[in-house]
C-alpha cells in the first residue's frame, strides 16, 4: 500500500487564517501532503495586529504531540510559534526520539510587529531545540536575534551568519532575504556537506505578505514529506511561495498585511 505523505506542524493559531497553523495546513494541502497539527498558542489576530495571546498549557501541548506521533507517523515535523521556554522545553523532550526531519521556523515577530516569542525564550530555543533541528529557516532579523548581532544585507553577510548558526547545532540553515533592501530577494541554503544554494526572485510590490515565513517552511516540509532531498525541497518551496506572493493581489482579505494565495493553482 502506498504511504500517504504526512507533515505535522507545531505552532500557534492565527484567527485571521494567514499565518501559523492555518497557513501551514493550507500549504501542506496545496502541496498534496496530509497535515496534522499541534497548537502551542491561540492568538487573536487579523491582518493589522495581534491583540491577544493565550499560551496552551505545556502538558496539553505534549499530549497533542504524543497523540499524533503514536498513530500518524509524520515524515516531517515543522516547528513555528513556540512562545515560551516551557513550551520549547516540552517540544524538545517530546521530539527527542523522533527519527524524521525537523524544520524550525524561529517565529519571533508577527508581520504587524507584535511579539510571538517571549524574550526569555530565545536562549531556550538555542539550547534545547537547535541541536535537534535538520533545517533552521530564519529571516534576517531572526538570525540577528539568535546571534545577538545586527541584521545583514548582503550575500556574504548572510553566509557568515548562516555558518555561525550552523555552529549552534542545526544540520542546515536557510537564510531568508525578504527583509533586505533592493529589487531582488535572495535566499541562501547552507549545510555542512553541500555547496551553498542561492535562490533569487524579484521583489513583488504587494502588502499581502502575511504568513510568508510560515508558508515557506511548511512548503519545504511538504516537499520533504513527498520524498525530495533538502536542496530540491527548498527550491520547489521557493517557487511555490513566489507564485503565492505574485497571485496574492487576487485576494481581498482585511485592511492590513493580507495573506499570500496558498491555493493559487486551484482557484482565484
Amino acid at each position: 500500500m502506498k504511504t500517504t505523505p504526512i507533515a505535522l506542524t507545531i505552532a500557534g493559531s492565527d484567527s485571521g487564517g494567514g499565518a501559523g497553523i492555518q497557513a501551514d495546513l493550507k500549504t501542506f494541502s496545496a502541496n498534496q501532503v496530509y497535515g496534522a497539527s499541534v497548537i502551542t498558542a491561540v492568538t487573536a489576530q487579523n491582518t493589522r495586529a495581534v491583540t491577544a495571546v493565550h499560551e496552551i498549557p505545556a502538558d496539553v501541548v505534549r499530549a497533542q504531540i504524543d497523540a499524533v506521533l503514536q498513530d500518524l507517523k509524520p515524515q516531517v515535523i515543522k516547528l513555528g510559534m513556540l512562545f515560551s521556554p516551557a513550551i520549547i522545553h516540552t517540544v524538545a523532550k517530546a521530539l527527542s526520539g523522533y527519527d524524521g526531519t525537523v524544520i524550525l521556523d524561529p517565529v519571533m515577530i508577527a508581520k504587524s510587529g507584535d511579539a510571538l516569542l517571549q524574550e526569555e525564550a530565545v536562549e531556550t530555543l538555542k539550547s534545547d531545540l537547535l541541536p535537534l533541528v535538520d533545517l533552521l529557516t530564519p529571516n534576517l532579523p531572526e538570525a540577528a536575534i539568535l546571534l545577538e548581532t545586527g541584521p545583514v544585507q548582503d550575500l556574504q553577510g548572510m553566509e557568515n551568519q548562516a555558518n555561525a548558526l550552523l555552529e549552534l547545532g542545526p544540520e542546515a540553515v536557510l537564510m531568508k532575504g525578504g527583509h533586505s533592501t533592493g529589487e531582488t530577494c535572495t535566499d541562501l541554503l547552507l549545510t555542512g556537506s553541500m555547496p551553498p544554494l542561492v535562490l533569487s526572485a524579484s521583489r513583488v510590490n504587494t502588502r499581502n505578505t502575511h504568513g510568508t515565513g510560515c508558508t515557506y517552511s511548511a512548503a519545504i516540509a511538504a516537499q520533504v514529506a513527498l520524498g525530495l532531498p533538502l536542496s530540491d525541497a527548498v527550491t520547489a518551496a521557493h517557487g511555490y511561495l513566489q507564485k503565492a506572493i505574485t497571485t496574492a493581489e487576487q485576494l481581498t482579505i482585511g485592511t492590513g498585511h493580507g495573506p499570500v494565495h496558498h491555493f493559487h493553482s486551484l482557484w482565484s
